[in-house]
């Protein structure tokens, strides 16, 4: 086990030189772009522009902690296909990482990425601020000091731009610490081949009853690769956040929650059927909504959410308005128009566990109409109806779809 900071330091720059994560192969570049949340381009124009952003403006985005560059790579080429105003910065401690990052970007011919090798500590004398927006995923929480960091993002982010940010989440990742402790007390001094074999070892001697068997959301010990067992397992330094303690995180750095993602995973109402108790969950304040919905939950394993400065001027999420355009976030307004059409609920998958989400009246007539093109004030002449009765009739279709990131909006 690496004892004091520095020997944590150095431990953790000496996982990701030797296990680069995610593991990634640039060859794949030719078959698939890997797009998720956040910092999915239109998702973030979503959530932190109101969906007003002009990409052919300067766009300045900073990937902190970028790994092997699924953040800096997807931003990338949704900025170049926008045209030749957007920039990304890929920041990493690991040359390794930053080795494969690069090399994907070369495959895909991607020129409007900087790849730096650091620490996001360092940022505000780097000298390269301001950002528009800034991506950090699956970082601060292996930093000694993560309010440090987030301080350290604060200040090179313009006052009008935003972040998206993902903390490893308490409940979901229950079993993980008690064996990361032990294994810390087994092999903590070995080096890290002998680490990885002894927790394969530990694993096939661990009880199915223990909680991380039980655990059905978490699963990177399970597929064959030494660079996600590491991760999960035997990082040097981890910590992870409940809803209360990841506001607090933000309030101590100036900042406030946008919205999550997904939004309806964080509403309590979601898991209530009881009238009395949605009725009680409604009137709490949304902070106390998030964190009861998790409790409810118990099955989130990561906290993924867009923040602003306090007192800046992003303007925040997209409001359902007559001139904002709907639009799919994959596209298959027919596939999905006909899913609701069919039942009264749909059921999703939130890692991996099946949830019930009961479809608003009207729901498959909205989406049918949604082409990406089409203004809501143009859906609601077509129709014909009043805004105030278009807006009734539909702007609960657009909450559960919204709720669920299928659906964002964009201006003309």
């Amino acid at each position: 086990m690496a004892k004091g900071r520095g020997k944590r330091d150095r431990a953790v720059k000496r996982q990701y030189e030797m296990l680069p994560y995610p593991p990634r192969d640039p060859k794949d570049e030719a078959k698939r772009l890997i797009e998720g949340s956040p910092s999915h381009l239109d998702e973030l124009n979503h959530y932190l522009f109101a969906g007003r952003r002009d990409f052919s403006r300067p766009f300045r985005a900073l990937v902190a902690g970028g790994g092997t560059g699924d953040a800096a790579i997807m931003l990338a080429q949704h900025l170049a296909n926008r045209g030749d105003a957007g920039q990304v910065v890929y920041l990493d401690l690991s040359t390794a990482s930053r080795k494969i990052a690069e090399a994907r970007a070369r495959a895909r011919g991607l020129t409007n990425i900087e790849f730096l090798t650091g620490s996001l500590l360092d940022l505000p004398k780097m000298d390269i601020a301001p950002f528009d927006y800034i991506d950090c995923c699956g970082v601060l929480h292996h930093l000694e000091e993560p309010e440090a960091g987030l301080g350290a993002l604060v200040a090179v982010l313009d006052d009008g731009g935003g972040m998206g940010l993902m903390l490893y989440a308490t409940l979901g990742r229950t079993g993980v610490y008690p064996v990361q402790n032990a294994l810390k007390a087994l092999g903590g001094s070995a080096d890290t081949a002998e680490q990885v074999r002894l927790a394969k070892s530990l694993l096939k001697d661990l009880s199915p009853n223990h909680w991380l068997n039980r655990n059905r959301v978490i699963g990177d010990h399970k597929l064959g690769d030494d660079a996600a067992l590491y991760d999960l397992l035997l990082h040097p330094r981890d910590r992870s956040y409940l809803v209360p303690e990841l506001l607090l995180l933000l309030e101590g750095a100036a900042m406030e929650l946008v919205s999550f993602i997904e939004p309806v995973r964080y509403d309590p109402e979601h898991y209530l059927k009881d009238k009395e108790l949605r009725k009680r969950a409604r009137e709490l304040p949304d902070g106390e909504r998030a964190a009861l919905a998790e409790n409810l939950s118990g099955t989130i394993k990561t906290h993924s959410f867009y923040a602003r400065k306090v007192g800046g001027v992003a303007p925040g999420p997209a409001k359902f308005d007559p001139e904002m355009i709907p639009f799919l976030k994959d596209g298959n307004a027919d596939v999905l128009a006909r899913a609701l059409a069919a039942r009264p609920a749909l059921t999703v998958h939130f890692d991996t566990e099946p949830a019930q989400i009961d479809i608003p009246t009207g729901a498959a007539e909205f989406v049918k109409r949604i082409d990406g093109r089409t203004s809501l004030r143009d859906m609601q002449a077509a129709m014909p109806l009043s805004w105030p009765d278009f807006r009734a009739r539909f702007a609960p279709a657009y909450k559960m779809l919204n709720g669920l990131n299928l659906l964002w909006l964009k201006s003309g």
